[in-house]
């Protein structure tokens, strides 16, 4: 069966995120060290930026490495910075050839400064693209993220700013890290781990979740066709009723 072909592309969800999980576990099955797993994660990344691309997903966030990430052996940690600078160097002529913007969110200025640099230098070669923008969330948690949105929500009611009652949904929105894109419609975890795990939880409120028992290395074009194709078949009701839908 021809799964794109299947895909409705007036009904796309206009942004969908990834939780890439399952490189480790994929590397120790086949007897190699957890970077094996990282390093082979990339075609992945590769393979679905350039599939949503093609389709016309305009942003496409994946969840990279988290704060909590940094907790993991030292050997590991320094290796996925390694292949992040690697990473980002490499594929930027891949971005350009199918016009996809880089960006990022996260605690960015945290980052070694040579992946700081790579990646900086990535968003700026790339910002002129139009066709997707790649989200990639670094140093990233949701948790992060809400605190330093309440504590700048804090200081400007404190300066006379603004008043707490002004305080809105959209007010928040617009102090997180994804306040210049829409909030994702499709939320995908690979590995079989049906976990949120400190991943956009305020831009989430309403996304349809989907998880799959593949591991990261090995999700490709089919099995995000399929994710697509799950999320079309289901009702998104928003609180309403399905009459309501379709009235």
């Amino acid at each position: 069966m021809d799964l794109k072909a299947n895909i409705d592309l007036d009904k796309l969800p206009k942004h969908i995120a990834v939780i890439m999980d399952g490189n480790g576990r994929w590397a120790k099955k086949k007897g190699k060290p957890r970077v094996f797993g990282h390093k082979n994660g990339v075609q992945s990344v590769r393979e679905i930026s350039e599939a949503c691309a093609e389709i016309g997903v305009e942003y496409l966030t994946l969840y990279a490495f988290s704060t909590e990430n940094w907790s993991r052996p030292a050997l590991e940690v320094n290796a996925l910075m390694t292949l992040l600078v690697e990473t980002v160097r490499r594929e930027v002529k891949t971005l350009m050839d199918n016009d996809i913007r880089l960006a990022a969110i996260g605690d960015i200025e945290n980052l070694p400064s040579k992946t700081q640099k790579a990646l900086l230098e990535g968003i700026d070669t790339t910002k002129n693209n139009k066709r997707m923008t790649l989200v990639l969330a670094l140093n990233y948690s949701a948790r992060w993220e809400i605190r330093k949105a309440v504590q700048d929500l804090t200081e400007k009611v404190k300066n006379g700013d603004m008043a707490s009652k002004d305080i809105t949904d959209d007010i928040i929105s617009q102090h997180m890290s994804t306040a210049s894109i829409p909030d994702p419609e499709l939320m995908i975890r690979t590995s079989g781990e049906q976990r949120i795990s400190n991943f956009l939880l305020w831009q989430i409120a309403y996304a349809e979740l989907y998880f799959t028992d593949i591991f990261w290395p090995e999700f490709r074009k089919e099995n995000l066709y399929e994710a697509i194709l799950d999320f079309q078949n289901r009702e998104r009701r928003f609180g309403k009723t399905s009459e309501q839908i379709v009235l």
